[in-house]
């Protein structure tokens, strides 16, 4: 008997306590599992994720986290064999495999690398800048993230049994959130396995990742407001999950990505005979059978200038005629199989609807020669183009496929095509091949209030482009409407969404104290040290030193434009920048004005500040004129250790006035400091 699939449960493995259902492969129909969640403790382990994996999780940093996914990424990258032998069952070629395996660790080690680079060392994300309430500055208000106490469970679709999770495990593990993974029961058996490997590295905290195979049960029913449920499958099961009554009672946070009616526009300006032409039919046919077309992201409708329709379908059909069918391990094969047969059978009703309004141009839904041993009895498909005769017809625009199945539609101009694109009622992706910018902006943003994201393809950028099917870590993932209506991804972004942001009020001192980030208005610390003189264990925020104050003379001015070349007239025709409204004369490059008070406040000998690597926000806000004289006050602003170095970086305020206490620049200083004295 195949084995029993078991769930990841309060820190043990569980065994259902029945025989469980049969799980076969997409190839050859053999039994690869059985899957069942009989007698599983749902209620517990929402109380265990929130009662031990949150605070475990909280407890780190988010760049203690990352360094966490990164040896986890790592770990899987170095097993991944293991994964791919399994993966074939799913009816994936290695090229399948792929996307979902490699792209679900590389959104680990994206996420990973991200957030050690935009997120600080720190339990808490600062969001915006602060705002005065008040008058006097003494009430201030600003924007934090911190993590939700509660559990994000993820519901996930059969076609990405590896991706699927790894891409919600990533941004919630690092907003400080423990997961609750629920694979789609076709293809369990490939999640289980993965999981069970992050289980046995040990590299993530107890309670910070469950695993549920089979039903959910009532699970939805234990959930509140500091819970958050990610689903990924069709529009109507989205439908039916987010008017379950627990999760409108509770205000439980819902994100729906769904199947959706993703199109492809050929530009009117691409010539038959053009590169172009080319890249949209090979990135089409590349659309309809990766994964056997089993993504929520494949072209479902090509939209093309009705002129070159024929010349389309023509040059489509002779490339999908190259495509073989079969077993992903026989040799020669570039299209594996649907899920499983009762996929193959929802495609093959979806292509009969389809017919209603348009005809086949390519393939037969009921027959397919595949390549391979034991073949027979798998879920294999050709793939299907059809051509629609009526484009006032709805089908096209309503039914989806879910296979390697699309659908060529003839459209008259650009205001038509983006109608028409817009007739899916709403997409994760659109793309549209053309070389003219103008058409470019034209459909982009007559598409962008429907698409999540839309992809515009030339011969330029081919050869870097990830392609129409693909989402990135860095950018949002999801869509509008049919689509869900929700994101995913989009780098940091994802992240927060699993936060909860509040606005804090108080005093300078408050929101230093809570941002863990120096405020201006907040107490400053002078003292006999330099602060360059403290390493980062030393060093603390509102650390300050004030250096001045340096007259700055018009040799000094003549000089710096001698020496830079910067001899715009502002700072050498003192005709013309007496004629100048904002000078009225000459006045110091704003350049010269930062160095000069680099020169206030730096401390020249060796010590714990390393480098200088940069400077932010930086802003000229009263002119500088031959003979004022300048202070800068320099104050340690917000302290950020590296994990993987034996220094950290410190973000410095600084403010420059002149003799009247007049704002002349602010701006913030970037050092690297070491973490201990040096020896």
């Amino acid at each position: 008997m195949t084995r029993l699939l078991e769930s990841y449960t309060q820190g043990r493995w569980f065994t259902a306590d029945d025989a469980g259902s049969v799980v076969t492969s997409a190839v050859d129909g053999s039994d690869v599992a059985r899957i069942s969640s009989s007698g599983l403790d749902v209620a517990g382990m929402v109380a265990h994720a929130r009662a031990v994996g949150g605070p475990a999780l909280r407890a780190l940093t988010f760049h203690e986290r990352a360094g966490l996914l990164k040896q986890l990424g790592l770990t899987l990258m170095a097993g991944k064999e293991e994964f791919y032998e399994l993966s074939t069952s799913t009816g994936a070629t290695t090229r399948d495999s792929a996307v979902d395996i490699d792209g679900g660790i590389g959104t680990v080690l994206s996420y990973a690398s991200k957030a050690r680079r935009e997120l600080p060392n720190d339990t808490v994300y600062l969001d915006g800048g602060v705002e005065q309430l008040g008058k006097k500055g003494t009430f201030l208000g600003r924007h934090i993230y911190t993590p939700r106490h509660g559990v994000a469970v993820q519901i996930n679709a059969f076609n990405f049994p590896v991706w699927g999770f790894l891409e919600k495990l990533a941004p919630a593990f690092i907003a400080g959130v423990p997961s609750i993974i629920k694979p789609a029961s076709q293809t369990a058996y490939l999640t289980e396995l993965v999981v069970r490997r992050i289980i046995e590295s040990c590299l993530l905290p107890e309670g910070s990742i469950q695993l549920i195979c089979g039903s959910t049960d009532d699970l939805l029913d234990h959930l509140d407001g500091q819970d958050s449920v990610a689903f990924t499958g069709s529009a109507a099961t989205a439908a039916l999950l987010r008017s379950h009554p627990g999760i409108v009672a509770a205000g439980t946070h819902f994100t729906a990505e769904a199947d959706s009616l993703n199109a492809s526009i050929l530009g009117p300006d691409v010539a038959v005979d053009g590169p172009e032409f080319d890249l949209f039919v090979k990135q089409l046919v590349t659309e309809m059978t990766v994964k056997a077309g089993q993504k929520c992201t494949a072209i479902r409708r090509a939209l093309v200038p009705a002129d070159r329709v024929d010349a389309v379908i023509e040059a489509t059909s002779a490339r999908l005629a190259k495509v073989v069918v079969g077993d992903p391990r026989a040799d020669g094969v570039t299209m594996g199989a649907l899920a499983s047969l009762e996929q193959r059978e929802e495609v093959r009703t979806s292509v009969r609807g389809l017919t209603k309004s348009a005809e086949i141009v390519f393939g037969d839904p009921e027959h397919v020669d595949a390549v391979g041993t034991g073949t027979e009895s798998g879920a294999f498909m050709s793939p299907i183009l059809l051509r629609a005769n009526d484009n006032d017809a709805t089908e096209p625009h309503d039914i989806e496929a879910f296979g390697p199945v699309s659908t060529v539609i003839g459209y008259t101009d650009t205001a038509d095509a983006v109608a028409l694109a817009a007739r899916g009622q709403g997409s994760l992706v659109a793309s549209l091949v053309t070389k003219d910018t103008g058409v470019a902006r034209e459909i982009v943003l007559g598409l962008a209030p429907y698409h999540g994201r839309v992809l515009v393809l030339n011969s330029e950028d081919a050869r870097e482009s990830t392609g129409h099917g693909s989402p990135l870590p860095v950018l949002v993932h999801g869509g509008p409407g049919r689509a869900g209506g929700g994101e995913e991804l989009g780098g940091i972004r994802g992240v927060l969404h699993y936060m909860q942001r509040t606005a804090v009020q108080g005093t300078p001192d408050v929101l230093t104290a809570v941002g863990n980030s120096w405020v201006p208005g907040s107490r400053r610390h002078l003292g006999d040290v330099h602060p360059f003189r403290k390493n980062l264990a030393e060093l603390r925020i509102g650390d300050t030193i004030v250096g001045g104050p340096r007259q700055v003379t018009l040799a000094d001015i003549d000089h710096f434009a001698e020496f830079t070349g910067d001899t715009f007239y502002a700072h050498t025709d003192a005709e013309a920048a007496a004629a100048n409204p904002l000078f009225g004369g000459i006045v110091a490059h704003g350049y010269l004005v930062v160095s000069l008070a680099a020169g206030l406040f730096v401390e020249p000998n060796p010590g714990p500040v390393l480098a200088n690597f940069g400077v932010d926000t930086l802003r000229f806000l009263t002119p500088v004129k031959a003979d004022d004289s300048l202070t800068v006050t320099l104050t340690a602003k917000q302290l950020t250790p590296r994990q993987s170095a034996d220094y950290g970086e410190v973000r410095w305020d600084a403010v420059v006035t002149n003799q009247n206490d007049d704002v002349v620049a602010t701006y913030d200083v970037l050092t690297l400091v070491a973490k201990e004295a040096q020896q």
